[in-house]
């Protein structure tokens, strides 16, 4: 049987035809995957908290896949990140059991790629917005890639649930233009620094 049971789930896309200067080339895909579920340990503390990390694969793993195939595959991302919300009953580490369940799963989907996965993780009360940061998923240093995607529902989490996102991307800021590493620089090693 399950740790928990999932309210319900969302999907969310924008394109960015241009931010006041000229329109690229193509436009940017982003969008954002998340889930609200139970916790399992609202208003109560628990020792160990690596079972609930190891379920949370499952999910991690459906909601990357359905985002990187919203945005046209995964070969075509190119900047990820994850985000947890949880409830007023529940505590920060129960949003961070979602750095390895979450990270993972976007690893896996996306072919391991070499950067960390940035995260951003919050208590708080239904209608809280959280900005989630994204980055290159092959080298964290590419200044190109750095942006976020704001998540969050109106009506989650409730005190007892916890919101986990995934965040992603099909390029760069549309008007990047500050230098640094670029994409196609990136050495063997850039991705682990």
């Amino acid at each position: 049987m399950s740790m928990y049971k999932v309210r319900k789930r969302t999907l969310s896309t924008e394109t960015v035809f241009h931010e006041g200067g000229p329109e690229p080339e193509r436009p940017l895909r982003m969008g954002a995957a998340s889930a609200v579920i139970s916790n399992p340990y609202a208003g109560r503390y628990e020792e160990d908290l690596v079972p609930f990390m190891t379920e949370l694969r499952t999910l991690g793993t459906e909601l990357a896949t359905q985002l990187a195939e919203a945005l046209g595959g995964p070969d075509r991302i190119e900047a990820y990140g994850k985000g947890a919300i949880v409830g007023v009953c529940g505590e920060i580490e129960h949003g961070a059991v979602w750095h390895e369940a979450g990270g993972w799963a976007m690893r896996q989907v996306l072919g391991e790629p070499k950067a960390m996965v940035p995260s951003a993780k919050a208590v708080a009360s239904a209608g809280y917005r959280l900005m989630v940061p994204m980055h290159y998923i092959h080298a964290s240093y590419v200044r190109s890639h750095y942006g976020g995607m704001e998540i969050g529902l109106q009506d989650s989490p409730r005190p007892a649930e916890i919101l986990f996102a995934v965040v992603m991307a099909d390029g760069g800021r549309v008007h990047s233009r500050l230098g640094g590493l670029t994409t196609h620089a990136v050495s063997v090693h850039d991705g682990q620094r």
